[in-house]
């Protein structure tokens, strides 16, 4: 099958969570990706209380589609053996703190001399420089310090982490972004370069467009929880069953069209509800009069009502809803196999091209897998196996 990157050659000595799903994406579109881990193994096999075959769920939820090999960095033959894989990668990305690979041997100052053409991309908490290089930095210590918490849940509440791991993932797509940009720059030029970037400006970075809004007004968004500064409704009401279902309506167009679906034409008129401005100014009142309505009836009914009427709305689903969805069954989930647990499903990429499609060939790898391919009584060697079908 044609997929996009074939071909690229990725040198991985990432661990944990943002560099391994950043070389995960590239993986699914055909990179051949070598994890190299240390003796003991990246964390995350070992990080949680869910694990399969010895491997952490953690650990198998991003680090498909690459081979695994281990190097002792801390050996004259692993760092030897590393730079030889770094002489013919196309891209190097590493997540260790600032300073470890330049102890190595193995900082980009050297590598682009042996390998001019190597994109070296290096993922830290706190960036390469400055007295917090050296801290630290976890997914929620970064949302904390980062602002993200500051915005995140409701007055009652106080700050919040997301449900998700946040700064993590956002990182990880901010990061194969700019190794896709700066391939892309080595086309015109023949020339590699590094590609930095660090957990805490990503995470900063992600907050737009309300970095002008601070710029303009000094003011801190204020944690809303499920509600909108300048939208009303926007909010989450229960249903007679017990569920949630979030109403959003952006102007009046929509605000017309919800009064419709819950018959409930008296809130088009009634002054208090009737002007963006007065609903704004009436935000309890609007959301007492509409969690009445939806307390009336069940999900299945509003879901009906509100799909035929067109407005904004989606029930918060369940995980098992999630999941079992077709369409996420059909087109989301793909089953690989542990070579010592069984069976487990991942999320696919979402990502749906008409040529070169991504795909997911191989399992993540064991605990230094493919070192028989690699290390060689010569010396280490890139495998020269393609990734299986590619």
């Amino acid at each position: 099958m044609n997929t996009a990157l074939k071909g690229l050659r990725i040198l991985d000595f990432t661990q944990m969570m943002t560099g391994p799903f950043a070389t995960m994406m590239l993986g699914d579109s055909g990179a051949d990706v070598l994890k190299v881990e240390q003796p003991g193994g990246d964390p995350f096999r070992r990080s949680g209380e869910t694990t399969l075959g010895g491997d952490g769920a953690f650990f198998l939820g991003v680090n498909r589609n690459k081979r695994g090999i281990v190097l002792d960095l801390k050996t004259d033959e692993g760092r030897a053996a590393a730079l030889a894989l770094a002489a013919e990668a196309d891209v190097l990305v590493e997540n260790f703190r600032p300073g470890l690979t330049e102890r190595a041997g193995l900082g980009y100052e050297a590598l682009k001399e042996i390998n001019p053409r190597l994109v070296y991309c290096s993922i830290s908490g706190f960036g390469r420089t400055g007295p917090d290089r050296n801290r630290p930095a976890l997914d929620m210590v970064i949302q904390a310090v980062s602002g993200v918490m500051q915005v995140t849940g409701t007055e009652e509440s106080g700050p919040l982490k997301t449900g998700f791991p946040f700064s993590d993932l956002v990182t990880a797509l901010i990061a194969t972004i700019g190794i896709l940009t700066a391939l892309q720059a080595r086309e015109r030029t023949g020339e590699g370069q590094r590609v930095d970037l660090s957990m805490l400006d990503a995470s900063i970075f992600s907050q737009v467009p309300r970095d002008v809004y601070f710029d303009l007004t000094g003011i801190t968004p204020g944690r809303m929880g499920n509600q909108h500064w300048d939208i009303v409704p926007n909010n989450t009401y229960a249903t007679a069953d017990g569920r949630d279902i979030m109403i959003i309506t952006i102007n009046e167009k929509f605000w017309q069209v919800l009064c419709d679906a819950l018959d409930a034409n008296e809130l088009k008129t009634d002054p208090r509800f009737a002007t963006k401005a007065a609903r704004l100014a009436n935000r309890g009142l609007v959301d007492a009069r509409l969690a009445e309505i939806f307390a009336s009836r069940d999900l299945a009914h509003w879901e009906k009502a509100l799909s035929a009427a067109g407005a904004i709305y989606g029930a918060v689903r369940t995980w098992p809803e999630v999941f079992s969805d077709p369409h996420v069954v059909e087109t989301l989930l793909k089953t690989l196999h542990h070579p010592k647990g069984g069976a487990f499903k991942v999320i696919n990429n979402p990502l749906q091209f008409s040529a070169t499609p991504t795909q997911i060939t191989r399992s993540p790898p064991m605990l230094g897998e493919h070192n028989a391919d690699v290390l060689t009584p010569e010396g280490a060697v890139w495998p020269s196996a393609a990734l299986d079908g590619r």
